[in-house]
């Protein structure tokens, strides 16, 4: 892209800077959430040393944090949290949540992890209903918790959950409350992927002029985007533009319900549109995404952005000529940018040029008559594997790949309740 702007064939808006935020940081630090917040995508359950192979790639590909699982959950949980964080990870911090719970920041401690975020919901509709807590008691086991882990020589952030169906003035009462009691960073949660991007940028310009207005406030802000409404990645890019430093990510979106913020996405949207420097080795994308596909057994839908098989793909004839002429013609970026190759697809919309093409790569020389015969029989090939595709063979694939989730199904958890009531 660069060549064709130097030559001034491409216009890139991207660029120009009427559409930067003053805000836009030149750097952001990637915390991938896709070993904790990932793990709870339904029917994900990790090995020890899936979690590892993992961890291992994250830290080698440039994150910055990992979030490597929730040691309060089990004890098989805080030990393979434990065994990564004694992995000794070369670039990236190892990081464990806990709820505000002293219990909690102890298996973390035990873990022997190097940073704890805490969290707890902030919405007066979470804590009534959820937590039943008031306002109050609910700061002081905030504080408590903070406490606590500084007191313990470790990194503590404070996640307010729900932040973005929470009241403003008490929202911020609590970030400095948390800041006074030695939270290193704060961060601004859409836990249901609730808000427009123009919503995100509201909260987060109000939450910096009522804490950035003081030095002693301006700590650094991360932001996590869940995907209910598909604006995971557009709420976290808002929230970057206004001064976020820490998006969270997970690779290829997995996560709760409809999921989290791309890692891969949310990097090359920052790399390559907003000129921001993410620190991640970009090359080795699709193997990161190759490799969690894998162990999460959850197939990537075809035209998933980045990572999807047909991200690179061409089908269209007037595309695949597009592509032969200029590599830029139907592409934004190099697919080498993420490890990838182009593809061509042949199909129903195959031309004849891409046919001429592949004949001459093959070193065999056609006719235009020649050519044209074979581009037909080509698309009528095509048209013939379609006639002999079965539905039944797609429910009988989709079935099989739902045997693969991992999970306790109604009967077998009454069968439990049976058997020990």
């Amino acid at each position: 892209m660069e060549s064709l702007e130097k030559a001034g064939l491409a216009v890139n808006y991207n660029k120009v800077s009427s559409t930067k935020t003053k805000s836009l940081p030149s750097k952001v630090y990637i915390w991938d959430e896709t070993l904790r917040d990932g793990e709870q995508t339904p029917g994900v359950a990790l090995t020890m040393d899936e979690k590892i192979e993992i961890a291992k790639m994250l830290d080698e590909i440039g994150t910055a944090i990992v979030a490597v699982g929730f040691p309060a959950v089990s004890d098989a949980e805080r030990k393979a949290v434990a065994a990564i964080a004694k992995e000794g990870l070369s670039n990236a911090i190892v990081a464990a949540p806990a709820r505000a719970r002293i219990s909690d920041v102890d298996a973390c401690i035990q873990a022997e992890v190097q940073e704890v975020p805490i969290f707890i919901a902030t919405s007066d509709f979470r804590l009534k209903y959820q937590l039943r807590m008031t306002r109050d008691e609910m700061l002081e086991r905030l504080i408590e918790c903070i406490e606590y882990g500084k007191d313990h020589g470790m990194i503590v952030d404070y996640i307010a959950e729900d932040s973005t169906r929470s009241d403003m003035d008490f929202l911020c009462q609590v970030y400095k409350a948390a800041i006074d009691a030695g939270a290193d960073k704060i961060c601004v949660a859409d836990t249901v992927g609730f808000v427009r991007p123009e919503v995100m940028r509201h909260i987060m310009r109000e939450i910096k002029s009522r804490l950035w207005t003081k030095s002693k406030y301006k700590v650094p802000i991360a932001i996590h985007c869940h995907d209910d409404f598909g604006l995971a990645n557009a709420n976290t890019l808002v929230a970057i533009e206004e001064g976020a430093t820490y998006p969270h990510v997970c690779v290829n979106g997995y996560g709760e319900r409809a999921g989290n913020a791309a890692f891969e996405e949310v990097v090359m949207a920052l790399e390559e549109l907003h000129g921001v420097d993410t620190g991640i080795n970009t090359e080795n994308l699709y193997n990161l995404c190759e490799l969690v596909e894998r162990h999460f057994v959850v197939p990537l839908p075809l035209h998933k952005a980045i990572s999807g098989d047909n991200a690179f793909r061409h089908s269209s004839g007037i595309h695949s000529h597009g592509q032969l002429t200029h590599s830029m013609t139907y592409e934004p970026i190099n697919p080498i940018r993420v490890g990838r190759r182009r593809e061509f697809h042949l199909g129903k919309f195959v031309g004849r040029h891409f046919v001429e093409y592949l004949l001459r790569m093959g070193g065999v020389k056609a006719t235009p008559e020649q050519a044209a015969e074979i581009t037909r029989r080509v698309k009528t090939t095509h048209l013939e594997h379609k006639k002999r595709q079965s539905t039944d063979s797609f429910d009988q694939i989709k079935g099989k790949l739902k045997e693969l989730r991992t999970g306790v199904s109604e009967r077998e958890f009454w069968s439990i309740v049976f058997a020990v009531i």
